[in-house]
């Protein structure tokens, strides 16, 4: 049995005194008698907004592996994730305290020839959208569906939408009267408008956004997952695109003024949040990379705060209320004053057990307010 915590010290996101007394597993009012004290720079668990929780580089994992995947990814403090498709069924994994709260979107959905093979679900008839949507709707844990937005089209070569607008709206209608969010792949220019129009939920990379789809998505309320670990893959991926010299240069542009791209998101009042992309090019565990990055573009305050609170409000995990799991994160240090500090978490909580470090010793005392 786990025992009694009392989890005390600074919320570097905020600045604010955290005083949270834990048992049961969960965060309580008031700390028992005899409650073992943990001290440090305390955050609720971080959210990884965008991972593959069942793939690897190469292909479909097991579940055996993609537990592992998910055990990584406790033990670097991302004690949420979204799975963001995946082509092997988690079902298993989800609900477990042992493993980080898992929130499957079921599989990507595709056209033919027009993503990543075996990933996702391959659509022969773009009319299939709707009815295809519908199904992982059921698939996954029905909080989100993933659809495929824009891919190289290899007649034109380069990134091109998948879909007519008419069945992109149908579609995220059906997911939304479901009461399913949409989230969306979309590195280029071309497919943010009919998306948008749809009334697509996230938008994961947005390379793409320009001033005008900026602006729309700041309106709608859409969020943006920028993935920017993954991104600073694009140069790469435009040195292997040797046959398609257009969608080459393209990505290069996309990836030159990705940085600049995302200030101007947030600058409109866009929420971002953290995802690491992994799974595929990027291994699991990377959370502690993602935020790092985003602090070098939004300041560390701010990445703190949308790769945790923010985070799991939007995706309506419980953070450090009052009857909430104990799922949390300390650092020995402060990780606003050197960011590193995220690659070593002191102590990780989840669901009021402790997964990594010693409590009443590992995470070093500071003073408190």
């Amino acid at each position: 049995m786990s025992p009694d915590l009392r989890v005390r010290g600074t919320d570097p996101a905020t600045g604010e005194p955290v005083d949270l007394a834990v048992s049961g597993g969960r965060i309580v009012d008031g700390a028992a008698a005899g409650a073992v004290t943990v001290t440090g720079f305390v955050l609720p668990g971080f959210v990884d907004a965008h991972c593959h929780v069942g793939y690897s580089p190469t292909g479909p994992a097991t579940i055996a592996e993609a537990e592992q995947q998910a055990l990584t990814n406790l033990q670097a403090g991302a004690l949420a994730l979204r799975d963001c498709g995946s082509p092997v069924d988690t079902g298993e994994l989800v609900d477990r305290d042992d493993l980080p709260v898992l929130i499957r979107a079921g599989r990507h959905v595709a056209f033919v020839k027009r993503y990543i093979r075996d990933l996702g679900v391959d659509l022969d008839d773009p009319d299939d959208l709707p009815a295809e949507v519908a199904r992982q709707v059921a698939y996954g844990s029905g909080q989100w569906v993933k659809i495929v937005g824009d891919w190289i089209d290899r007649g034109a070569g380069d990134l091109a939408p998948l879909w007519p607008e008419d069945k992109l709206a149908e579609a995220v209608a059906l997911a939304h009267a479901a009461g399913c969010r949409v989230t969306t792949h979309v590195f280029g220019e071309d497919a943010l408008p009919g998306l948008l129009a749809a009334g697509v939920d996230c938008i994961e990379h947005g390379t793409g956004l320009t001033d005008e789809t900026i602006a729309t998505a700041a309106a709608q309320g859409t969020h943006l997952v920028p993935t920017l670990i993954n991104i600073e893959n694009f140069p790469a991926f435009a040195e292997q695109a040797t046959r398609f010299p257009a969608y080459a240069r393209h990505m290069r542009e996309l990836y030159a003024r990705n940085h600049e791209t995302v200030r101007a998101a947030v600058d409109a009042g866009i929420a971002v949040h953290a995802g690491t992309d992994a799974g595929g090019f990027i291994e699991h565990g990377r959370i502690a990379d993602e935020v790092i990055a985003m602090g070098r573009l939004l300041g560390m305050r701010r990445a703190l705060a949308a790769a945790a609170h923010e985070a799991r409000q939007w995706m309506r995990v419980p953070g450090t209320e009052v009857g909430a799991p104990a799922d949390l994160v300390v650092f020995a240090d402060d990780p606003v004053a050197d960011p590193s500090v995220l690659q070593r978490p002191a102590v990780i909580i989840r669901a009021g057990r402790v997964v990594r470090g010693t409590v009443g010793a590992a995470a070093r005392s500071h003073r408190l307010h």
